[in-house]
């Protein structure tokens, strides 16, 4: 050990250590996969450790301060597993507790599904609406975050609480959804918007009944597909991407549900395995 430091290959071997660690996810149940499945899509390679937060779904109806404080004992625990990089796959928590995270794990970067969507996709001048959870939408970070990158632009915001309940629970195709759906796209907040954000994670699950309640008219922005981007694009900066051509996934969850399992088993195979563990929230 106390030639670690003058020897090249060991310098060599810890660094490709470094990049062989895995990713770490968050959401407080499955919208996160959505996250987690578009990072594998674009990195085939980068081994991923995700944890559920289900004891506490859905974060969308907790006040900031009890999302902050399971925000920062995850963001521990993942750094505890030696992961390189934390992404928070959950806009109410990239809303409101991103900056507490930062400070729990300052030696990691730290990567919200906000920032993406707003630097990469919107149009100058153009009506853009966007839907997600009550305290995502109270906050008002989007209205706030779009309006500084260019005030042009018009921001049309709605809760929309009762989605992510319904898709947690599998609730995705059926009649019932579809009303919900319906019900909540039609108010007056979003009249005449020519893109609508998804500031949930949840809802890239009912984005193709959503592109159709718009006949395909109106540009949905899937902050999945953006975060994976930037994932690969900041990994890639940093020269921290994996080397191997194999990957070892973990799934965590502070509380077994069968809805869970069967959603990442859609996402990541039957093979995967789900481990419930017990943080101190």
């Amino acid at each position: 050990m106390k030639q670690f430091g003058k020897s090249p290959n060991c310098f060599f071997l810890f660094y490709m250590q470094l990049n062989e660690q895995p990713i770490g996810v968050f959401d407080s149940g499955i919208g996160g996969l959505t996250v987690a499945k578009a990072i594998r899509q674009v990195l085939p390679y980068e081994s991923l450790l995700y944890f559920g937060d289900t004891i506490h779904l859905p974060y969308g109806d907790k006040s900031s301060q009890a999302i902050q404080k399971f925000s920062k004992q995850i963001a521990r625990f993942l750094s505890e597993k030696h992961c390189k990089m934390i992404v928070i796959a959950c806009n109410t928590a990239s809303s409101l507790a991103y900056e507490t995270v930062k400070e729990a794990c300052p030696e990691l970067d730290i990567i919200n599904v906000i920032d993406p969507v707003i630097n990469q996709v919107l149009k100058p001048h153009s009506v853009v609406g966007v839907i997600g959870t009550k305290a995502t939408i109270q906050s008002g970070i989007y209205a706030q975050k779009i309006n500084q990158k260019d005030s042009s632009i018009t921001v049309k915001s709605l809760a929309t609480p009762l989605l992510a309940n319904l898709i947690e629970e599998g609730f995705i195709k059926d009649d019932i959804s579809q009303v919900i759906i319906q019900n909540y796209l039609r108010k007056e907040e979003l009249k005449d918007i020519q893109q609508l954000i998804l500031a949930c994670t949840h809802y890239p699950l009912i984005q193709s009944s959503i592109a159709s309640y718009y006949d395909h008219q109106v540009g949905i922005i899937d902050s999945a597909s953006e975060v994976a981007k930037y994932v690969k694009q900041l990994l890639e900066q940093k020269n921290r991407l994996s080397k191997k051509n194999s990957v070892t996934d973990h799934f965590f969850i502070s509380n077994y549900t069968e809805s869970f399992e069967q959603s990442a088993k859609f996402f990541f195979g039957e093979n995967m395995t789900l481990e419930e563990v017990t943080l101190n929230f």
